[in-house]
């Protein structure tokens, strides 16, 4: 747990009363129904401990991503496995995009290393261009750190850059960690996977947090050809650190196909009415193709939400960003209908 330390991320609705949370980008449509009943049929058995070796969840993640379950390891939330893979790496010195999610840096920074930025602005709609590729000759770093789609900009990297990207860093024993936990949600998912086999240097992380509601199960789980690198990996946390509950949940999720289509719709549909919205109220917004938007608006607005029990993600410690930023998950309509009332209400526009 935390002790006597900020916290850096959305989703803390537990030390004041919160009716509407749209800082924790989950899925607006909750936890499937079928991974609801698995955690339900497990709890006959956690009298006992978990498979370390996550057998039936792997065996279930290798059908559903079509790699060899020798290129799989489970891990309590993505969060962990950040953490695992640079002190296993040894990564002294990371690039990151700004802005970007925070946990990149945290995770370099407390085994000894530094990270450098590419900033991103407002002026390209905050989307990773080729100049990127002259970055990386010119700073050679241990390991690139991307989120595709980018955290908190909700923006895609093509293909054919990420391929570039690729090409690079492996020319210059650079590790690729592309980090797909929104891929999932997004309109189009521009996934490296079927390139892992040819490029053991390339990383691919993925959670079950976002796409299927299960922030509060913390599970996760990484996609590498290196498998010295997931040996370590696996070193570095205790054996039974994905419980019997997130397993059953993790592998009962990966049926629900559906649920991720109709969620997908959900959020197409949404962002366009939510963004809308939000520009017709004097806002920036960037263009997403996640299930959340950034904007821009007056530095006390997530404040002032507060005082209605509606909480936003208040972005203002994002580098690269600053007061006045924030990003809005993409909720139900009438979710979303009830953000923006409070928010015309906060700007005295009703």
């Amino acid at each position: 747990m935390l002790y006597q330390t900020n916290n850096p991320h959305g989703g803390d609705i537990y030390g004041g009363e919160v009716l509407l949370d749209f800082s924790a980008n989950t899925n607006p449509l909750g936890t499937p129904e079928g991974v609801i009943q698995a955690i339900r049929a497990s709890l006959d058995r956690i009298d006992r401990y978990p498979d370390p070796y996550c057998r039936r969840l792997v065996r279930a993640i290798s059908q559903f991503e079509g790699v060899g379950p020798e290129r799989i390891l489970c891990g309590n939330g993505a969060a962990e496995l950040i953490y695992s893979f640079c002190e296993a790496a040894g990564i002294r010195r990371g690039v990151e995009l700004a802005p970007t999610f925070s946990e990149y840096a945290l995770g370099l920074t407390r085994n000894g290393g530094t990270m450098e930025r590419y900033t991103l602005t407002r002026e390209s709609e905050f989307q990773l261009d080729g100049a990127f590729l002259h970055f990386l000759e010119r700073v050679r770093p241990d390991a690139v750190f991307l989120c595709n789609p980018n955290n908190p900009t909700g923006k895609t990297i093509s293909r054919p850059l990420l391929e570039e990207i690729l090409t690079v860093c492996g020319e210059h024993s650079i590790r690729l960690f592309v980090d797909e936990c929104f891929a999932d949600l997004s309109d189009r998912e521009e996934t490296l996977k079927d390139l892992l086999e040819e490029n053991p240097h390339l990383f691919i992380l993925k959670a079950f947090t976002k796409s299927y509601g299960m922030a509060g199960v913390r599970l996760g789980y990484c996609l590498c050809a290196d498998e010295d690198l997931l040996t370590r990996m696996a070193h570095t946390v205790q054996p039974w650190n994905v419980s019997i509950l997130a397993q059953a949940a993790g592998t009962a999720a990966l049926e629900e196909g559906e649920f991720l289509r109709k969620t997908r719709a959900l959020i197409q549909t949404e962002r366009g009415w939510l963004g809308r919205q939000l520009e017709d109220l004097g806002f920036w917004v960037c263009p997403s193709e996640a299930n959340y938007l950034l904007f821009r608006g007056p530095e006390t607005l997530h404040r002032d939400l507060k005082k209605r029990k509606i909480t936003i993600r208040n972005c203002d410690n994002y580098y690269g960003l600053g007061p006045g930023w924030y990003r809005t998950a993409v909720r139900r309509r009438e979710e979303n209908e009830q953000l923006i009332q409070a928010i015309r209400e906060v700007l005295g526009k009703e």
